[in-house]
């Protein structure tokens, strides 16, 4: 269930690590409980974004394949790292 603000971020267009750079970034902004919708067009995004939400303390609600890329709901942890 979702309790906090969902926040779209299209990061279609960059390759890796910028996905996972950009969305460790714009978490780290949030409160814990927001959610952040990640799109990408990056291959080795569906990797790399369940990785980085296991080892950064964040929830990973769900993995969407799109036309494109992927879309990923990402809801900020509350021990989330902040890696600024």
């Amino acid at each position: 269930m979702s309790g906090g603000t969902r926040t779209l971020y299209d990061l279609r267009g960059l390759k890796c690590p910028l996905p996972v750079l950009k969305s460790r970034r714009k978490l780290s902004a949030m409160v814990p409980g927001e959610e952040l919708v990640v799109e990408t067009t990056d291959p080795l995004a569906g990797i790399d974004i369940p990785h980085f939400c296991n080892e950064d303390g964040h929830e990973l609600l769900d993995t969407e394949r799109t036309e494109d890329g992927h879309r990923f709901v990402i809801r900020r942890g509350a021990n989330g790292l902040n890696r600024d």
